[in-house]
């Protein structure tokens, strides 16, 4: 496969969410579920027409050559910024949708910002192009969740699947315990890398240069205008969009490391990171939504790698999902059936991948 427009078309497919937020706007109730009924059902359905492919760029191909395929993640920015605050203009100036339309269409937009917006961010950060990062950082303040930037990048990859990482869901651990879990550790791992970094660097922890600062100002840039366009209204239907992208950030957080760990070598030290401490899917539509975000052993060996050239792996090489995201978040929702279908995956792959490894308490693998 060779980059080119027409290749590239496919990941683009979020852009196709706009017509149904302006409908939604517009025309209310009937049309405010299309986003959910688009990612969910659509490209569930699509999965199973279109089947699973191991297709995939040249890992060498530089970025240039990859442009078409960066351009949507380069351009979201200011739609997402379009998105949120010209439908709050919309619903102020407007006022034809009842309240429940209202957070409605808001919680649609928070759905928008957590598969489009989250996922393109994810991309942009791993990047060593200032631009790029700085882009990435800013989508993560719209939905005032900036610290992800630090925690995703100086915590998670380097501690997967280790008890120092709040985004590797434990085997047996419900969704509905591990989201306040990982929305609290998250943020406190974060603050002290950031911490001690100043410290390291022989600076105040509350100087300029630590990037809190830019968080916590975009966060309330981002509320200060909510505010100046509709009042405390605004504020609550903002919180509503973010509230739900965060949500959907950690569904998949949730799905992508569920019970793999990492074996401990010793006081504070483990296992390098390879292919099998990371859930697949091949599953061809979802990938192209979320731009191969379901290749994920790939992303974390080479977490620079550009989403086109993500490769793919055998499931000898590395654990493979059942399903796409959206039908395993879907099934995360029922803590009894994600175990019933799960656990003798994770089992599976403790055989597999680790079969010396008898005892699977957390001190003994890490996990």
């Amino acid at each position: 496969m060779k980059p080119s427009f027409l290749a590239a078309l496919p990941f683009w497919a979020s852009l196709l969410f706009l017509p149904m937020v302006w409908a939604g706007a517009v025309y209310g109730s009937p049309m405010i579920s299309l986003t959910c009924i688009y990612v969910v059902v659509v490209f569930s359905a699509l999965d199973l027409v279109t089947g699973n492919s191991n297709a995939g760029l040249d890992p060498a191909s530089r970025a240039g050559g990859l442009f078409w395929y960066r351009l949507i993640t380069l351009i979201w920015l200011p739609i997402q910024l379009v998105l949120i605050f010209g439908t709050l203009w919309w619903i102020q100036s407007t006022a034809h949708l009842s309240r429940g339309e209202t957070v409605a269409l808001m919680a649609s937009i928070g759905l928008i910002s957590g598969v489009g917006g989250i996922v393109y961010a994810h991309e942009l950060m791993h990047q060593s192009n200032r631009i790029e990062r700085g882009l990435g950082e800013a989508l993560m303040i719209t939905v005032l969740y900036g610290h992800f930037v630090t925690e995703h990048l100086r915590v998670h990859h380097r501690f997967v699947g280790t008890p120092k990482d709040a985004a590797t869901a434990r085997y047996n651990e419900s969704f509905y315990h591990f989201l306040p879990r990982v929305l609290f550790q998250s943020l406190v791992s974060a603050w002290r890398v950031e911490a001690d970094l100043q410290r390291q660097r022989g600076r105040p922890i509350l100087h300029r240069s630590n990037p809190f600062w830019r968080y916590l100002g975009g966060a309330a840039t981002c509320l200060i205008l909510a505010y100046g366009i509709g009042g405390i209204e605004a504020v609550i239907l903002y919180l509503v969009q973010a509230g739900v992208a965060i949500f959907v950030l950690e569904q998949i957080n949730y799905v992508e490391h569920y019970g793999l760990v990492r074996q401990r070598r010793g006081p504070g030290r483990y296992e390098p990171v390879a292919p099998h401490h990371s859930w697949n899917a091949d599953h061809r539509a979802t990938n192209y939504l979320l731009i191969n975000l379901q290749r994920h052993s790939d992303h974390h060996v080479k977490p620079a790698r550009r989403f086109p050239v993500l490769q793919t792996y055998a499931a000898r090489e590395a654990p493979q999902l059942p399903a796409g995201y959206p039908l395993m978040v879907l099934l995360s929702y029922n803590p009894w059936l994600w175990r019933r279908v799960m656990n003798p995956r994770v089992r599976k792959w403790r055989t597999m991948f680790y079969p010396e490894i008898t005892d699977w308490r957390p001190e003994v693998t890490g996990g």
